[in-house]
């Protein structure tokens, strides 16, 4: 029951999403990759175990890469557009293939329009107020960020009064080494930028990135466990 009474109203995430966040927590932001690179970066991701992608839509034409990522990608992956500023732009990542929409806000129209093509969602937000209205507007889990900004203590503070069915994603200089904390305070997941992928490196960077966060997600887990 209180579960319950932490959500602002019925709560049905993306099944695909759960599932591949259940197999992987962590989502994989390729700011500035190009549609050239962006296969070979999506399957070094996912053979190092990552589930989840997304390509921010102030990359070089970043519906090239999306399309791309999805065909080089098996289907219990997730593809998906990051800094998604506005409505009108949901479809098109829809049309490429893409199954959620990342956001550094929390604007209510394009969770709607994300939802609205049974689309995954994730807003960026900065405080409960906005936490509680995205889901009350159907966000599947919630992006915290930045969350060098907001901190540990801050997800333990939202970690009480969330349903612990929805999970918290600290996005903002998450390293391999500092996830630990964060998940002891009640995060679920992470997004990783810079840390992960920088535009130019090459996909076996990628791939060697993407092995230390596995690893360091492992590490975190254990000791958070303690």
């Amino acid at each position: 029951m209180q579960a319950e009474l932490n959500l602002p109203g019925p709560y049905q995430p993306h099944a695909g999403l759960m599932a591949a966040f259940e197999a992987c927590p962590l989502i994989a932001i390729l700011r500035g990759v190009t549609p050239a690179d962006a296969a070979d970066h999506g399957r070094a991701l996912y053979e190092a175990g990552f589930r989840i992608v997304e390509v921010p839509l102030n990359s070089p034409q970043p519906f090239d890469s999306i399309a791309a990522i999805r065909q080089a990608l098996p289907s219990d992956a997730i593809v998906g557009a990051g800094t998604v500023l506005q409505a009108v732009f949901v479809h098109q990542v829809k049309q490429a293939g893409g199954e959620l929409i990342v956001m550094p806000h929390a604007d209510p129209e394009v969770v709607s329009a994300a939802k609205s093509h049974a689309m995954a969602c994730a807003p960026g937000v900065a405080t409960p107020t906005e936490a509680f209205i995205a889901l009350k507007n159907g966000a599947d889990v919630l992006k915290m960020f930045p969350a060098e900004q907001l901190g540990c203590q801050v997800v333990k503070a939202w970690r009480a009064v969330i349903a612990t069915q929805v999970p918290l994603l600290p996005v903002g200089g998450i390293t391999p080494d500092n996830m630990g904390p964060f998940l002891t305070a009640g995060a679920n997941g992470f997004g990783l930028g810079s840390a992960l992928y920088k535009p130019g490196q090459s996909a076996t960077t990628t791939a060697s990135h993407a092995k230390a966060f596995i690893n360091g997600l492992r590490i975190a887990r254990a000791g958070a466990k303690k």
